[in-house]
């Protein structure tokens, strides 16, 4: 009950303009990083690095996130502040593209990659604060809405990238990025913060440290690490690579991302809203995974941008049926002052996969080409949906919430 009053006091605190300015916020906050996400790994081949140095750049992403999420989460909660991670995350994006921005050489393209890592790492106090803005049930909705507006962001960004280097060369996207970075830089002076109750006890890192130990948290967790390494080694990764090798041009890598994302966007509001109440979340994630899976490992043998698209656009929705899901189940059954920390948790394990997806991907294409990153992204995809199905059958019960690990 008390949990609730207090989640209550917080809805009452927000305006519907507090949800707009937060809305607005994140979509330049990643619209800055996905304007040149597409473009990313032609550049660097078109600036003579191997596809091995190409998966060490795009790795260099993951391996930051790696570092800095779980410390992020820890002293955003130790602290109880949100706000100052918002404008750390705006103002790595910025610098991140102006290094891109400002040099040609792969040396500075590996360390402004890093610094955008810096950036995405902020990703977990976003979640935790616009969570604050819902009741403890609406959470789940929350993270759809949420996952919508990034994907949207995305949407955007990739789409035009493409273009942008067609019309005015190859360091555009990092040149219009930063200028979207700073505008939304100056509009995160304005995101509301809700106030936590006076009476709210001071947290412990002991007693942070537990959150770590939830079994729904871990399962998560490790699934995601699945889907963050399929992400990065298809559309996020290698896919653009592959459109070029069929003999697309850089404007048509905008159809590519299309026929990814806006699939992917219908599917991060449908799965929570619609698959996962009547389904589930497990047999929800498994379905996604395979379905992936099954898309991922045809990539290579699309020899028309037509097949290819087709291949994304069942990716894409594929693909989309989790990150809601995860991003809902990794908070849900945690006290409201620790999710930072859960939220942190989660998303420093799953940068595992975006830091060993390209990498590993970029060693197996080292040796023969494309092929071999896209099936072993497949078999990944195959084990996670196993995973998924068998963890739908498990009766244990979480000793911390007292909730069925197979529940909805």
């Amino acid at each position: 009950m008390r949990e609730k009053a207090m989640n209550g006091m917080q809805a009452q605190q927000i305006e519907a303009k507090d949800h707009i300015v937060f809305i607005f916020v994140t979509f330049m906050y990643w619209a800055s990083q996905y304007l040149y996400t597409p473009i990313l790994s032609p550049y660097l081949e078109h600036k003579g690095a191997s596809y091995m140095l190409i998966g060490v750049v795009l790795s260099s992403y993951g391996v930051t996130q790696l570092l800095l999420r779980l410390p992020i989460g820890v002293l955003s909660d130790y602290r109880q502040v949100r706000r100052p991670f918002i404008w750390l995350g705006m103002v790595t994006s910025l610098l991140s593209c102006l290094g891109f921005a400002v040099t040609d050489h792969v040396g500075w393209a590996l360390f402004s990659r890093a610094v955008a890592g810096i950036s995405a790492s902020a990703w977990v106090v976003f979640t935790v604060l616009y969570s604050s803005y819902f009741t403890g049930a609406n959470v789940t909705k929350a993270m759809s809405t949420i996952h919508f507006i990034t994907v949207s962001a995305q949407l955007m960004g990739m789409g035009v990238s493409g273009y942008l280097v067609s019309r005015w060369g190859w360091h555009s996207p990092f040149w219009i990025g930063a200028g979207v970075a700073f505008l939304g830089l100056l509009l995160s002076f304005l995101i509301r913060e809700p106030k936590q109750a006076a009476s709210r006890k001071s947290i412990k890192p002991k007693d942070l440290a537990g959150v770590m130990k939830e079994p729904i948290l871990l399962k998560v967790s490790i699934l995601s690490i699945v889907a963050h390494g399929m992400l990065f080694i298809t559309m996020y990764g290698f896919t653009p690579l592959q459109a070029l090798k069929i003999g697309a041009d850089k404007e048509s890598l905008g159809w590519l991302v299309v026929a990814f994302m806006l699939p992917h966007a219908v599917a991060s509001i449908v799965a929570g809203r619609y698959f996962a109440v009547r389904l589930g979340h497990w047999p929800t994630l498994a379905i996604g995974f395979a379905g992936s899976a099954a898309f991922t490992v045809v990539i290579p043998y699309a020899d028309t941008m037509l097949q290819l698209c087709l291949t994304q656009i069942g990716n894409g929705f594929a693909q989309g049926m989790g990150f809601p899901l995860f991003l809902g189940m990794a908070i849900q059954y945690t006290e409201s002052e620790k999710r930072a920390t859960a939220m942190g948790f989660y998303q420093a394990i799953y940068s595992l996969g975006i830091f060993l997806g390209p990498f590993l991907a970029g060693w197996l294409n080292s040796g023969s080409g494309l092929a071999n990153g896209f099936i072993f992204a497949g078999l990944s995809g195959l084990l996670a949906a196993g995973l998924s199905i068998y963890w739908s059958r498990a009766k244990k019960r979480s000793p911390t919430t007292g909730i069925s690990l197979d529940r909805k």
